[in-house]
């Protein structure tokens, strides 16, 4: 089975990240799934935006945990992208569920609770993705150790994947006995014997994030089952030829 490609916060080189406009070129360049963040607000609606801060992406200042969704939706999330995409919102996770109900796509959402410690944002996240009838194709992946246990409790099956940045020799073995499906690490930190045991384990390995043509054809040559990037056009373009090679 060929690695899939995941839009990192949607085709974000060329769209404001976790923006509509980021996803919906994703979905036109033929990603086969987009990945997000999840924070909570202050009245505890699922929000996409991968800082803790609406400092770097909005017009906005402070945290998204202090703003209530209807304040958060007046920010604009676009212009300081360009100006091309001046009045893009703050999505509701519940936006993008819908918008990608239609479509067959993956989704892998990341649940941003290594620094704030969002009560109940596993199960909020989980009863939005079960209402919608999207638990069969979504990864649900944190830093967060304890978030994988509590995911585990509400659904053995559910697909969830523990994230890494740093080396650790003994990350397959964490990860299964948290009872995670997968591993998420670092581009530096991928090596071919690491993708073994994991697929020996039965567990998946996917890589973020890849930008450089050359890194990518070498994680489609490890065999891992996905990438995550800003630039899904470029990756499909080296799939492609990962594939002419092997035939």
């Amino acid at each position: 089975m060929q690695a899939k490609i995941f839009a990192h916060r949607g085709a974000s080189k060329h769209a404001p990240e976790n923006t509509m406009d980021a996803f919906t070129l994703a979905y036109q360049e033929g990603a086969d799934g987009i990945e997000t963040d999840v924070h909570l607000t202050k009245d505890r609606v699922p929000v996409l935006m991968h800082d803790e801060r609406v400092n770097r992406t909005t017009n906005g200042t402070g945290y998204i945990k202090d703003y209530t969704f209807s304040q958060l939706k007046k920010l604009d999330a676009g212009a300081w992208f360009s100006p091309d995409f001046a009045g893009a919102r703050i999505l509701r996770l519940d936006e993008l569920l819908e918008w990608i109900d239609d479509k067959s796509l993956y989704l892998n959402i990341e649940l941003k609770n290594n620094k704030i410690d969002y009560r109940h944002l596993e199960t909020i996240v989980y009863d939005r993705l079960s209402n919608y009838r999207l638990l069969h194709r979504t990864i649900l992946s944190t830093f967060n150790p304890i978030s994988i246990k509590k995911l585990k409790t509400l659904n053995q099956t559910i697909g969830t994947a523990l994230l890494s940045s740093k080396r650790d020799k003994n990350l397959v073995s964490s990860a299964g006995q948290l009872g995670a499906n997968a591993v998420h690490i670092k581009y530096q930190r991928l090596q071919q014997k690491l993708v073994n045991s994991c697929h020996h384990r039965d567990m998946a390995v996917r890589v973020y994030t890849v930008n450089k043509p050359k890194q990518m054809l070498h994680c489609f040559r490890t065999g891992c089952d996905g990438i995550f990037t800003d630039v899904p056009k470029i990756a499909i373009q080296c799939r492609a030829q990962i594939k002419e090679e092997s035939m």
